[in-house]
């Protein structure tokens, strides 16, 4: 009987996110910073006669429609394994937060099966299986911090030179967006084709206030409590603030730690976490 594999699904942030036209395939090309960041769900992969998904949070799906079961679906379906798990969800990324916590998810069990199985797939491979399920899935199999576009299929490592240990300070509101609803929602004009949008580098020059996200109106008009966290943010030392993907997650970015306390009192009628970016190779 082989033991339990454990794998760390994190999460993401998104340092400005630009909505730029949509697509033959009714998706979205987008422009956009994705930063890795420490907090986590973790996946246990328990050696089983058959595939189960288990978790304790009663809000998460169990069935088809979780990223979990399309990714062991998709990969036990095209190499016959010989060897199924039960797969235990401890859940501590938010749902509906807007940090990637399903796409994470289903990247994570890729990776483990791949791994498990000696299936000896490349990253590559796992992008390109992971696409068919999530856009953000590609970014997950490697992490880090990357310039995202197309839909999420195209990543480039983004300069980043800070020198400076940066920390992410999250809020987390009591409600969650779904993301299907901001895109249906999202007033842009979205004209331009073959229109980029560049975010400036990670350096100590960096211009914060470049990083946009362009469903920050479209959830605040519904949610406007969204613009008074970002302001309370900014008044108590945030380099930068914004919303994570399509919310509903808040976030500030820091480089003083000493006004991360500050910052948790004026805030503390909110879930908040103190996180720090995953530098990867």
């Amino acid at each position: 009987m082989e033991k339990t594999y454990q794998i760390k699904s994190y999460s993401k942030i998104n340092l400005g996110l630009k909505v730029l036209n949509l697509r033959p395939d009714n998706f979205h090309n987008i422009n956009s910073i994705f930063i890795e960041v420490d907090l986590c769900d973790i996946l246990q992969f328990v050696p089983s006669n058959s595939f189960k998904l288990s978790c304790i949070n009663k809000n998460i799906p169990l069935d088809h429609s979780n990223t979990i079961a399309q990714a062991y679906k998709v990969l036990s379906e095209k190499f016959h394994f010989k060897q199924h798990y039960e797969i235990i969800v401890d859940k501590n990324i938010p749902i509906g937060g807007g940090m990637g916590g399903g796409s994470s998810n289903a990247a994570s069990t890729l990776k483990a099966l791949n791994k498990l199985n000696n299936l000896k797939l490349t990253n590559k491979n796992l992008m390109d299986i992971g696409l068919k399920i999530g856009s953000d899935i590609p970014f997950f199999i490697e992490g880090g911090l990357k310039f995202v576009f197309g839909r999420g299929e195209k990543i480039k490592p983004h300069m980043f030179s800070i020198k400076d240990e940066l920390y992410i300070f999250l809020v987390f509101p009591k409600f969650s967006i779904d993301t299907s609803w901001a895109y249906k929602n999202i007033k842009k004009k979205l004209q331009y084709k073959n229109y980029s949008t560049k975010f400036p580098p990670l350096d100590s020059n960096v211009k914060w206030k470049l990083f946009e996200n362009d469903f920050e109106d479209i959830v605040g008009s519904t949610y406007p409590e969204i613009f008074e966290i970002k302001n309370l943010l900014y008044e108590n030392g945030a380099l930068y603030s914004g919303l994570s993907g399509s919310g509903s997650t808040m976030f500030g970015v820091y480089n003083d730690k000493s006004a991360l306390n500050k910052t948790k009192q004026f805030l503390n009628h909110y879930n908040t976490l103190i996180v720090s970016p995953i530098q990867r190779k």
